[in-house]
């Protein structure tokens, strides 16, 4: 029998200088059987699902609650402070983290990520709430 592979995700977080980063954990799939391997049950907070039509683009914000983001449909683009960007297409996911630092006074020149969907197919998503990543 071989060894799970590990699933690797992508968090988007606030660093201590207050800006936007990504960085990637592996998540262990310690549970369940060979033949469906499972990570441990993280709670969650609740869902939403999103629907954004075709020219969808924010301007930088921060996350308001720590989520995971799944893309249904569409591709995403996140963009951070320092020009980087990530792309996230169907069946991929990310944990978004990126909340204001506490005391901190929103200046969108420093904090957050901004969005926009690519292509002209609507990008639906599923967001699940949770502080307990599992990670």
């Amino acid at each position: 029998m071989t060894a799970p592979t590990p699933f690797t995700v992508t968090e988007l977080f606030t660093d201590h200088d207050g800006r936007a980063r990504f960085r990637d954990h592996t998540l262990s799939l310690d549970e369940g059987t060979p033949v469906s391997r499972l990570t441990r049950l993280a709670a969650s907070g609740g869902c939403q699902w999103r629907e954004s039509p075709a020219g969808f683009a924010s301007s930088f914000h921060c996350t308001g609650e720590p989520q995971w983001l799944i893309v249904l449909q569409g591709q995403m683009e996140i963009g951070l402070q320092d020009g980087s960007t990530r792309v996230f297409g169907p069946g991929q996911v990310f944990y978004s983290n990126d909340t204001l630092p506490e005391g901190a006074v929103f200046d969108d020149r420093v904090h957050g990520h901004r969005s926009r969907l690519l292509g002209e197919q609507p990008l639906r998503t599923l967001f699940v709430r949770t502080r307990e990543p599992g990670f």
